[in-house]
């Protein structure tokens, strides 16, 4: 901790970090809304220790880990990026990860690959309803997370207050080690509560001395229930005894305590950073407090069958096992592959195993090949700096892997090995895209192979049924980046186009027709009558063919060609041009010729017979319905389910999940959830979450009805 150790060997400029062993590393992903200055802390750590010269700005565009065209231009993070640095002879990896709900799949990447979380709150704005859902998410998992609190040189921050919001909503084992010392909007310090020094950062550099006496009472009231904290989750049972008895305690004890704490994820202490103030308190507890990767549960890793594989540890000796957490393209410098290593050591020109992910349903191809590791780097932004190695508990980049994607498995060509892929959200934003001219189109599939390979959470879909070409995305803002990558980054102009959701038609009452396909012009022609009687089923009946000829009069051959044919036009559609289903057709009566009955005839017959029956009975159209499950803050049940309604869904229940959720399970048409999850986002504040499952088709309403039709 910085108040055990004030002083700090920072990294030097230029070099690319490197760690001999999984002790001298620490991963750590940062988490928090957009805005709240995870870029710039990583700005800040990177100067305390170093690594550059000066601080970039987000607004100027020229932070180290915001280096993509569309990051600068829109002035938010939309990539994880790694920022290595070296402290204290540690070798500290920082993910940064977008703080925007649509780019969750890289935030999902960051904590892949991280051993410890730093949750990052804006002292302006607090914690918002994303940041406590992860926070929910990475304590299920045990994950060690500390908070820091920036911007408390900000001119709307309220330190205090944010800190009193974090410990309500983040729970207990929240508490601050620091606190900020304010004078006119000005940071002049900070004031740490064990050693009860207040560390001087007026003059630019970090001095030491005793805090006034007019933060006598604020630092009592902290430091009493920081060491209460700490004492609970100490290892020594007597601890608590001997405080509460009045004996004082030894401020190493405590220390060695909270470090213990921290490391396996029980104790979340509070840090503050603003402008030059708390980066080397900040990497203290990085190094100190964070575990290294070695004490870092394994994820679940099996052989490729499905077989468990037992005893693999954190061990740079070990049998390779490592894991692409991100891929990127670029038309000049080809695929980069950003990797942890999780057991083994990984060397430039091995050969090693790739295994699949298991994303196939979203357009990613499993993998089962071998390849060649190209160059090695460790990135500082955009900038690659190669190293011999990467091991255990490291992360590294890897030049040009032509096959391997985000999330598959690296391991060696005689023990292959599969990682369990890490959960990801589902893309539930349909857009439909086309090619803007014949030169895009010939480019069109390979750009959208590179985007598939790089991002997880994008679904491509081919609907045959449609005929679109269809982007399942995360959001609005998740579509903008991925059009602009075709279009900046691979020259692929498209255009977005309204999406048609798949009807279906159907019979809506019963009737007679007959179908006559006769053309007789002196040399074989074509002579086939049937008759038919075709009625609706109930929802999902599918469809049911009839024979009930008698007597011979449509010959038993071409009883088949008849169905054939029907078949054929109920696939096409006989109104606006949708499928036909749940129906029954009847075979009744017919009429054949000696020479010029065919199976094409009586196909094409049959075909007419179903056109006819179209123009005696009305025929309906179907719409898709879908079970949707919503689950979202109790705040927002209410407009939640007001909203369904107005979607003409029909809401079917709730019940409580956890603490402070619902979980609402309605029924709602497809045509009404195309842009569902963005207003979803918008009515839930970023926290609802929903998924969707086909169920049946029902009568569309003859008004929207009448629409559609009219527009085929």
């Amino acid at each position: 901790m910085a108040e055990k150790n004030p002083g700090g060997h920072a990294g030097a400029a230029g070099r690319a970090p490197t760690a001999d062993s999984a002790d001298a590393i620490r991963n750590v992903v940062l988490v928090g809304h957009s805005g709240a200055g995870k870029t710039t802390l990583v700005e800040h750590l990177l100067a305390a220790t170093g690594t550059i010269q000066r601080t970039g700005r987000v607004e100027d565009g020229n932070t180290v880990t915001d280096f993509d065209e569309v990051e600068v231009r829109q002035q938010r993070s939309v990539n994880l990026a790694l920022a290595p640095l070296v402290y204290n002879d540690i070798k500290i990896n920082l993910l940064d990860t977008p703080g925007y709900a649509d780019f969750v799949g890289d935030l999902r990447a960051g904590l892949r690959a991280a051993d410890a979380a730093l949750f990052v709150v804006s002292a302006a704005e607090g914690v918002d309803g994303l940041t406590q859902m992860l926070w929910e998410e990475c304590s299920q998992v045990g994950m060690p997370r500390a908070v820091v609190i920036t911007k408390i040189d900000h001119q709307r921050a309220d330190f205090d207050e944010v800190l009193a919001t974090c410990q309500d909503v983040f729970g207990d084992g929240v508490a601050p080690l620091y606190l900020p010392v304010i004078t006119n909007g000005h940071v002049n310090g900070l004031i740490g509560l064990l050693s009860q020094k207040f560390f001087n950062y007026a003059t630019g550099n970090r001095s030491e001395k005793e805090p006034g006496p007019e933060y006598q009472a604020q630092i009592a009231e902290h430091r009493d229930s920081l060491i209460e904290g700490i004492i609970q989750e100490s290892e020594d049972e007597s601890l608590m005894e001997r405080y509460l008895e009045g004996e004082p305690i030894d401020t190493k004890v405590l220390i060695e305590d909270l470090e213990k704490a921290v490391a396996r994820g029980s104790f979340y202490p509070v840090l503050c950073s603003g402008t030059g103030v708390g980066a080397i308190e900040l990497l203290e507890i990085i190094t100190q407090g964070f575990p290294a990767p070695a004490e870092h549960p394994m994820p679940e890793i099996t052989t490729l069958d499905g077989k468990p594989v037992k005893g693999i540890s954190c061990d740079a000796d070990g049998p390779l096992v490592a894991e692409v957490v991100k891929t990127t393209s670029d038309p000049y410098v080809g695929r980069i592959s950003l990797v942890r290593v999780f057991s083994g050591t990984l060397r430039p020109d091995m050969t090693v195993h790739v295994s699949g992910h298991g994303l196939a349903d979203r357009g990613h191809e499993d993998h089962d090949v071998d390849e060649r590791i190209g160059t090695l780097t460790s990135p500082l932004g955009k900038q690659q700096r190669g190293v011999a190695k990467g091991v255990a508990g490291d992360i590294v980049a890897v030049a040009k892997l032509s096959r391997a994607e985000t999330g598959d498995t690296l391991s060696e060509v005689d023990n292959p090995l599969l990682m369990t892929s890490w959960t990801m959200p589902d893309p539930l934003l349909p857009v439909a895209i086309q090619a803007r001219s014949k030169a895009d189109e010939d480019k069109l599939s390979q750009a959208l192979g590179r985007l598939v390979a790089e991002d997880p959470t994008l679904r491509l879909e081919n609907n045959a049924e449609t005929r679109q070409l269809v982007l399942w995305c995360m959001g609005e803002a998740h579509t903008d980046v991925l059009l602009d990558r075709l279009a900046k980054r691979h020259g692929v102009e498209v255009e977005r186009i309204e999406l048609r959701v798949p009807l279906r038609e159907t019979f809506g009452g019963q009737c007679k027709a007959m179908g006559r396909n006769v053309k007789q012009t002196g040399g074989h022609g074509q002579y086939a009558i049937c008759h038919l009687q075709v009625e609706p089923l109930p929802s999902g009946g599918g469809f049911e063919f009839v024979d009930k000829i008698v007597g011979g009069v449509v010959p038993r051959q071409f009883i088949p060609s008849v169905e054939k044919g029907v078949r054929a036009q109920m696939e096409r559609g006989v109104v606006a041009g949708y499928p036909m289903v749940d129906v029954r057709v009847t075979l009744y009566d017919g009429k054949a010729h000696s020479v010029d009955s065919s199976d094409m005839a009586f196909q094409i017959a049959g075909q007419l017979a179903l056109k006819e029956a179209a123009t005696k009975v009305p025929t309906l159209l179907l719409e898709p319905v879908d079970e949707l499950a919503v689950l979202v803050a109790d705040d927002y049940v209410g407009s939640v389910m007001s909203d369904l309604s107005s979607r003409r869904g029909r809401v079917l229940g709730t019940e409580p999940v956890g603490t402070g959720r619902t979980l609402v399970k309605a029924e709602v048409p497809e045509l009404e959830l195309v842009r569902y999850a963005i207003d979803l986002r918008s009515m839930s504040h970023g926290t609802g979450m929903f998924t969707r499952t086909f169920l049946r088709y029902e009568p569309l309403p003859s008004h929207l009805a009448g629409k559609l039709a009219a527009a085929e």
